[in-house]
Order: structure tokens, then C-alpha cells, then sequence
């Protein structure tokens, strides 16, 4: 009878039913252990298969035969090849089991595939689910994976090598999600579907920002690392050189932690990318210790140099102009550290001086600077949200509020291990404050947001991050990176001043709107943009 083989080990036939089982109907169900088995006459042939359907589990027995061996789910209009289990119409395989004859007895062939046999095809079959982003099957094949006793962290180790070479512009909000979810998991998740839907979080965002996109293959040059000469290849944008001595590193044997302080100099070298560079650095170390693998921890650092390398500099704009002399007079001797009502509000240019003047504290300049970040947070105004006749430099939201205390978190961890840094740092943090300044209410009544218990709070917010309900992953991750980021400044430095209004600003966000989709004022600046152009 045909069937494609079900098994890489010995066969296992058992007697299911007598020939005229089948006589009537065509069709019958039949258990053995914990398998419920479908079985069909067709053509004089009989095949046998899980009688639930592999999608959600509707029952095939109570679906359609036809031309011969084409069994269709009547739930969803998946449909099976009983000859070799091949889906013709969805997604996951049907599983299907080698029929004989021996007499009147129809017999079937049980013996399961080996370990290693399940999680090669659940890895396939997770790799098959990316082009149209079956999150449901995502979370199905690594389930598979992991009662076949592979480990789950090579779902996203394989998802990391397959979509790599997919971001055309190098690392994306996927990564530092990435570290987070997985960081979270390991933290004790409560179950095992809590754990999952981590690692689905972690697979499915990779899937995503690479959907469909072609391949964007990185230079394949090799040559020694040098640390200046690595950073300023990163500086003049030239990917080659700077591809060429991370492939020469891991080639020597060097590591990410190796090349750690130049990527954290490079990505200090401007106030850019809204502050992505130094996050992606801090949080791609992280990822690659977690999956400690060396292939991943390579794939992760080209996409990271490719950011780098086409990373905004918003500091060559006009608002941020102030930067580099402020920068140039850093010479980490003033003591005189401002409060952070005098930097929450006013001129970029005008923080950065009382900044440049505060330089010989640098932790307690951070720590002034986290309060304002706070207390700006707290005070978002948001009619620059939800209105829809402001100019494009107007369009600010909640996530971009948020990132100031991600990046204050990145930069406190960078300089705390190399304290040169933190002029940069600390001023980039300043431009921040300088940049959000003039989207807050200072009037609002904001009480009402302050939280009592701090640990209770963090404790009940990180069991809500896993069912978080948000469609988008950049939304559902600006929620992880941030609680992710506060928790750890909250660990780490428990008795910081800013720690209270944090939590108020964080717990606003939380339940205030998020407004995504600006319907009428990308109209509106669409048609006053054209209107001018030439």
C-alpha cells in the first residue's frame, strides 16, 4: 500500500481494524495509545493519518476525499496528499503512516521518527512559516521542537541565520527585543506557555522585519582588527573595511566582547539613530551570551556594524548642531551638577552647557538627567499624538519618550565599564532632554500615576508583558525594553532619586492611548510638502 515512510527506526506494525471496517463509509477512526488515526479506502487503496488535522485540529475523518488521495479539512480548506502527507493548501505537515494487508487485517506502521528526525523537520518547517508570518504555526514547530526534547533556543539561533542576511540595513528593534524576551524566559517564566510565547516573540519579530525581502549579502573581505582603524571605518560609512576586521576577529578567535569597547566608541562617535546604536550594541552582547553560539554571535555583529554604518547622525542637523562643541569643552572638571528642573525644559543648546559644566560628576549628572527624563515623560502632551494639523517635526509619540530612559539605561552600563565615554554619553542623553522639551505640559495633574509599591508594580507589569495584546512588535517591544531597562536601573542602583517619577512616567504609558496610524495628518503634511515642492 503506499505511504511515505513514517520512520527512521525500526517498524512498529499493529493490527488497527478488518478490511470490512471499511466497506460502508470509506473511512474510520481508530486509537492506539494516545493516537487517534484516521484511515480511507479510495481506489482500492487504504492510507492512514493523524485523524487531527496538524492546523488547529479539526477532525479529517469528517473531511473530503477526492482524486483518489487529496483529503481536504472542511474547517479551514486545508488540503493533504495521503501518499507522502505533503500539504498542498496550508501549512504544517500531515503526519501519515505506512498501511499493509495481511489477510483481512489492515496494519499500520506506529514507530516514531527519531528525536533528532522531529526537530530537523520542526526547524524546517519553522524556516517555511516566515514568508507569510503563520505566527499560530511558529508557535506550533517550536512546540514540536521542544517535546522532541531539542533545545528551543535553536529556533531562534536558526532564525537568527536564516534572516540575517535580510536587513537590508542591518539590526532592527528584533534584536534588543530579543535579549529581553529571552532574559524574561529565563527569569522564571510562570509556565510553559509562558515560555513559549517568549521564544515565539523573539522568532516571530525576526520573521517579520526580514519578511519577504531579498537577500542583501555582506562583504566577504577578511583582514586583522584594529580597534581605531575599526571605528573609523564605521565613521567614513565603509562597511567593507569594518565587515572585513570583524571577520578577521572571529577568524583569530576574538569575540563580541573583544570588539565590545569599539563598538561602543563607534556608536558614541555621534548623537545618532535616535539613540538605536548604543542600545543595539549593549543588547546584541547580550543576545549573543544567552545564545552562545559563535555562528549567531557573528551573524548578530554584521547586522550590527550594517546599522552602524547606516545609522543617522542627527547631530550634523540644526537642532543638534550644539553637540559637538559642547563635546569639544568637556574637560570633566566642573562640579557644578544643575537640578533637573533647570534641564527639563529650555534649548538644546542651552542644557548642554550647564551638562559641559557638571562634567567631574558624571553620576550625578546622570542621575539628574534621568529625573528629567522622568518627570518629561510624565508630562507628555498628548495633543502632539493625537492632532493631525502639526509639521512633520512635530510628530512625536509615546515610544519616542521612552527612549530616552532605554538609551540613559545603555549608556549608564556602557560608561560604568568604560567611564571615558561618558561625555558622550551623558550629552546625548542632554540632547534628549533638549529635543523632548517642547512637548510637555508642565500644567497636567499627574499624581495620580505615582506608584506605591515599586517591586509589586515591576512584578505585575513583567507577568503582563506576555500576553501583552499588541499587534505591533515595535510596540509590544518598546514595552518590554523599557520595563526591561527600568527593572534593571532599579536593581542596580535601588536607591536612585529619579526611581519614583520613572515609575509614574512608565505607568502613564502603559494605560494612556497609543495612537498609531495618523491617518488625516499624513495627509495633511503630504499635501502642504508638495505644495512647496518645486
Amino acid at each position: 500500500m503506499p505511504g511515505r515512510a513514517s520512520t527512521d527506526r525500526d517498524a512498529d506494525w499493529v493490527v488497527v481494524l478488518k478490511q470490512n471496517a471499511l466497506a460502508e463509509t470509506g473511512r474510520a477512526v481508530v486509537r492506539v495509545g494516545h493516537k487517534q488515526i484516521a484511515l480511507f479506502r479510495s481506489d482500492g487503496q487504504i492510507f492512514a493519518c493523524n485523524n487531527r488535522c496538524p492546523h488547529q485540529g479539526y477532525p479529517l475523518s469528517e473531511g473530503n476525499l477526492r482524486d483518489g488521495c487529496v483529503l481536504t479539512c472542511n474547517w479551514h480548506n486545508w488540503k493533504f496528499d495521503l501518499s507522502d502527507g505533503a500539504t498542498l493548501v496550508g501549512g504544517d505537515q500531515l503526519r501519515i503512516y505506512p498501511v499493509r494487508l495481511d489477510g483481512d487485517d489492515v496494519l499500520i506502521d506506529i514507530a516514531e521518527p527519531s528525536p533528532e528526525t522531529v526537530v530537523q523537520k520542526a526547524l524546517t518547517d519553522l524556516q517555511a512559516s516566515f514568508d507569510d508570518h503563520e505566527y499560530d504555526r511558529m508557535a506550533r514547530e517550536i512546540a514540536r521542537l521542544s517535546k522532541a526534547g531539542g533545545d528551543p533556543l535553536d529556533a531562534v539561533r536558526k532564525a537568527i541565520l536564516w534572516t540575517h542576511e535580510r536587513f537590508e540595513y542591518g539590526s532592527t528593534h528584533a534584536v534588543p527585543a530579543a535579549a529581553d524576551w529571552l532574559a524574561q524566559r529565563a527569569d522564571g517564566a510562570e509556565d510553559e506557555a509562558s515560555a513559549l510565547a517568549a521564544l515565539v516573540e523573539v522568532v516571530g519579530h525576526f520573521a517579520w522585519d526580514s519578511r519577504r525581502e531579498p537577500r542583501y549579502p555582506y562583504p566577504t573581505g577578511v583582514q586583522s582588527y584594529d580597534e581605531q582603524g575599526f571605528v573609523d571605518a564605521i565613521e567614513n560609512e565603509d562597511q567593507d573595511t569594518a565587515i572585513a576586521m570583524v571577520r578577521g576577529a572571529f577568524a583569530d578567535g576574538l569575540a563580541y566582547v573583544d570588539l565590545h569597547r569599539g563598538l561602543c566608541r563607534a556608536a558614541l562617535a555621534h548623537y545618532q539613530d535616535f539613540g538605536h546604536a548604543l542600545i543595539y550594541v549593549y543588547k546584541t552582547g547580550q543576545l549573543i551570551d544567552c545564545l552562545a553560539d559563535r555562528a549567531v554571535a557573528l551573524a548578530l555583529t554584521l547586522m550590527l556594524i550594517r546599522s552602524l554604518i547606516y545609522a543617522r547622525r542627527e547631530d550634523l542637523i540644526p537642532e543638534f548642531r550644539s553637540y559637538g562643541p559642547a563635546l569639544a569643552r568637556w574637560d570633566g572638571a566642573g562640579e557644578n551638577v544643575p537640578d533637573a528642573a533647570a534641564v527639563r525644559t529650555g534649548r538644546t543648546s542651552h542644557i548642554l552647557e550647564l551638562a559641559v559644566q557638571s562634567g567631574g560628576r558624571p553620576q550625578a549628572l546622570f542621575e539628574t538627567a534621568m529625573q528629567a527624563a522622568a518627570w518629561q515623560m510624565l508630562h507628555f502632551d498628548l495633543a502632539f499624538q493625537s492632532g493631525s494639523d502639526g509639521t512633520i517635526s512635530q510628530n512625536v509619540g509615546w515610544l519616542d519618550f521612552t527612549h530616552t530612559l532605554t538609551f540613559g539605561n545603555a549608556v549608564r552600563k556602557t560608561c560604568e565599564k568604560y567611564p571615558e565615554l561618558w561625555a558622550p554619553g551623558l550629552l546625548q542623553i542632554f540632547c534628549f532632554l533638549g529635543r523632548n522639551a517642547g512637548f510637555v505640559d508642565a500644567t497636567q495633574p499627574q499624581d495620580h500615576w505615582q506608584v506605591a509599591d515599586l517591586a509589586g508594580f515591576l512584578a505585575r507589569q513583567k507577568q503582563a508583558l506576555i500576553d501583552h495584546g499588541q499587534f505591533e512588535y515595535i510596540v509590544a517591544c518598546h514595552r518590554l525594553k523599557l520595563l526591561t531597562a527600568f527593572a534593571e536601573e532599579v536593581r542596580d542602583h535601588p536607591q536612585a532619586p529619579w526611581l519614583a517619577l520613572g515609575a509614574a512616567a512608565i505607568n502613564r504609558f502603559l494605560n494612556e492611548p497609543l495612537k498609531r496610524k495618523h491617518v488625516l495628518r499624513t495627509a495633511k503634511q503630504a499635501l502642504a510638502f508638495v505644495a512647496t515642492e518645486g
